[in-house]
């Protein structure tokens, strides 16, 4: 199974412009999720997928591969898509999140891994670890799933709700929430990217909710490991002590 790791990464970030060029202790962003996305044992080739010449260059300079994309892609999916095209002997492909510096490639084995069964066509993480806080917090995805793991549902209210019992929701139900790695076979990207937006995804601001909508099964895949993200300056503190 060839599998190609893509990491889509644009410079016109609202909230941290220029986040993938950004140091990280003698490394740019890009660099750190690069390479750690190569430690995979699954992956067999990684790439950039970027709208900006200067983070080309960057690229180009650590000796990684990139490509130049389109402006006009809504979401990182699309811009994967695009790549995957000039890609077509690949049998799987892994959406690497570009704000990863601490990608583990443990996940990203684990994620892959999911595949070896011949009916997944999209994968996806979730972890057990959740708090109260995690529950309650918006920006926190929670996942419900069947009793093979697939997606039921993705939202960012508490799913399933408790409001039928008292005290510590989390003694109730073992919440589930997400963490955004998602891996597709190559045919069912292009085929997500034809699917048009639908309400539901709008409400939730969640584009896997259009998968799932247009009868795509999303299979989770749980993990003990999550790696703090960048996705504003404020949260450099959290990852620089890792690096």
């Amino acid at each position: 199974m060839k599998v190609l790791g893509i990491i889509p990464a644009r410079f016109a970030s609202s909230r941290f412009p220029g986040k993938p060029l950004i140091g990280l202790k003698g490394k740019t962003m890009i660099q750190r999720v690069y390479e750690g996305a190569l430690k995979s044992t699954k992956i067999t080739d990684v790439i950039v997928a970027t709208d900006d010449q200067r983070i080309v260059d960057a690229v180009l300079a650590f000796g990684g591969k990139v490509q130049l994309t389109a402006e006009h892609h809504p979401s990182g999916t699309d811009r994967c898509a695009e790549v995957a095209t000039h890609f077509n002997d690949y049998d799987v492909v892994v959406n690497i999140q570009g704000d990863e510096p601490l990608v583990d490639y443990r996940q990203l084995d684990a994620l892959i891994a999911a595949f070896e069964d011949e009916n997944i066509n999209i994968a996806t993480l979730g972890n057990h670890a959740v708090t109260v806080e995690d529950i309650q917090n918006s920006n926190r995805i929670k996942i419900v799933v069947n009793h093979q793991n697939d997606a039921l549902y993705f939202s960012r209210s508490a799913i399933p709700n408790s409001a039928n019992f008292s005290g510590n929701p989390l003694e109730n139900y073992p919440y589930f929430r997400h963490i955004g790695l998602y891996a597709y076979r190559s045919k069912t990207l292009q085929e997500l990217t034809q699917l048009a937006p639908t309400a539901l995804e709008k409400v939730e601001s969640l584009e896997q909710l259009r998968w799932l909508y247009y009868g795509y099964a999303i299979r989770v895949v749980e993990t003990s490991i999550e790696t703090p993200n960048i996705d504003v300056p404020e949260d450099l503190e959290k990852v620089l002590p890792f690096l």
